[in-house]
């Protein structure tokens, strides 16, 4: 990765704890501060090994990374920006991460058409697209959650207005800064 101005990002925890990745810094590409990162896979840490994992509107590909380092069977990180997937692309390479796999797509046209179910989805879209609700309608409509599934959404200090599937339970919220984060767990639908 060369030419463009670049930030860094650290992974916290795991096989990759402490090792660095560079990512190109563009105005909407903002990775999960370490501090809330290190919070969310606390909330996980039980279900992070050997789970299937969507980081979707990967960007730094923060999430995605610190999930593939703890143990995560597979990781699918969804990217359209085509300078923020090079740098994905490069750090999957640099680590070698073999369970992690990069779809270059829109997020939501990706999660329209997907079939597959996942055990963790991380929710990190640009705060300013509006896009939270519509993952969230998406995901409960479709195929992408596994029975328990566990969502993590992070979005804007004080936008409180997106609409949360009712089978959805609220596990933990905080907030930091200007970040507010939950992790919600998909309710098993009961059987008559």
């Amino acid at each position: 990765m060369s030419g463009k101005a670049q930030g860094q990002l650290r992974i916290i925890g795991g096989k990759w704890r402490s090792r660095k990745l560079a990512f190109p810094q563009q105005g909407n590409l903002r990775p999960t501060p370490d501090r809330v990162r290190e919070t969310v896979f606390n909330w996980l840490q039980a279900e992070v090994p050997g789970s299937c994992c969507l980081d979707m509107f990967a960007g730094s590909g923060a999430l995605g990374f610190e999930a593939a380092s703890r143990g995560a069977g597979e990781v699918v990180m969804i990217e359209q920006n085509r300078d923020a997937a090079s740098a994905l692309t490069w750090n999957i390479e640099l680590l070698g991460a073999g369970n992690i796999q990069l779809v270059i797509a829109d997020a939501i046209e990706w999660l329209k058409n997907n079939q597959r179910a996942f055990d963790i989805v991380f929710l990190d879209p640009p705060y300013k697209a509006d896009l939270l609700g519509k993952c969230c309608e998406i995901l409960e409509g479709g195929q992408s959650l596994a029975e328990n599934a566990k969502i993590y959404l992070e979005h804007a200090l004080g936008d409180d207005k997106i609409v949360i599937p009712e089978s959805w339970e609220c596990l933990k919220h905080k907030s930091a800064g200007q970040v507010t984060y939950k992790l919600f767990s998909r309710a098993s639908p009961h059987i008559a």
